[in-house]
């Protein structure tokens, strides 16, 4: 392994085990890298403040790649980029989708506050995700019809709901006719028959915005390491040089013939970094 400058990790899943905790080991794992001088860069799919106190609990400044791409943003508010989804777009999907999925359905601003997050309606929401509507519910606007709120270019849209729902969901958007105006990427938790699609702008994923962080600061595929356990952390997986997928990532993932590493139950991402950094001192 060439010498690492740059680690990406996942949070749910990932770095987070399966009660939404992070472990010592992991804690202290990513200390130990960035004591070497290694940068540690969250990228997830949650929006930038529902991630921030993952990231601070870590006791270091880094820099989060949140919304699936859209915003990179640092622990110390500096902005980086940030990817939106034109608001015509947004407004044509949601009515493109129809009243089948307007239970489903979540447009996300990067705006502060009530409005944050746009629904018409969380019956749906609330059985598939009632923690992150309860986390949420301060930023939570109720509009009717959705598309009217859409008024400014939003982050993203997502839909969640049951993984037989969603299916019928990626099958509508194939036949969209501004499909190609968009990156669709699917999050799946099988275990929770849960299953979250998000729209995001065209070419925008972990894996365009890690590539673009990492070109800025000239840091070479080969120097970056990446850890992820779900299908929208495949474009990131991608771009790094020396990509692993978790113990708990479903077999389907673990056909891609990258490393897999420990369950996020058994800190996987400290096992991660204790090989790169094991590796690292052989090779000094």
């Amino acid at each position: 392994m060439s010498r690492i400058r740059l680690i990406s990790i996942d949070i749910d899943g990932t770095l987070l085990n399966s009660q939404n905790e992070l472990s010592a080991a992991n804690l202290s794992a990513l200390h130990r890298a960035h004591d070497e001088g290694i940068q540690i860069v969250l990228g997830t799919g949650r929006r930038h403040a529902f991630a921030l106190p993952i990231a601070e609990a870590l006791g270091f400044d880094l820099w989060m790649i949140s919304s699936n791409g859209a915003v990179t943003r640092s622990t110390r508010d500096e902005h980086f980029f940030m990817d939106l989804l034109p608001a015509k777009v947004a407004r044509d999907l949601c009515i493109y989708m129809g009243d089948e999925f307007r239970a489903n359905t979540v447009i996300t601003f990067e705006r502060p506050g009530k409005g944050a997050l746009i629904v018409e309606r969380t019956d749906e929401l609330t059985e598939s995700i009632q923690r992150w509507i309860e986390k949420n519910s301060q930023f939570i606007e109720f509009i009717v019809p959705i598309e009217t709120g859409i008024v400014t270019d939003p982050i993203q849209a997502m839909f969640c709901g049951t993984i037989a729902k969603m299916e019928l969901a990626q099958a509508k958007l194939l036949a969209w006719p501004g499909r190609d105006q968009v990156t669709v990427l699917k999050t799946q938790y099988d275990h929770r028959n849960l299953c979250i699609v998000d729209i995001l702008n065209r070419d925008c994923s972990k894996g365009h915005a890690l590539q673009r962080f990492a070109d800025s600061r000239g840091i070479s595929r080969d120097e970056i390491v990446a850890i992820g356990d779900n299908f929208n952390d495949i474009e990131m997986l991608q771009v790094a040089g020396h990509p692993f997928i978790m113990g708990n990532a479903s077999n389907e993932l673990k056909q891609n013939g990258w490393p897999v590493t420990l369950t996020n139950d058994e800190s996987g991402v400290a096992a991660v970094i204790d090989q790169v950094l094991a590796e690292a001192t052989t090779n000094a």
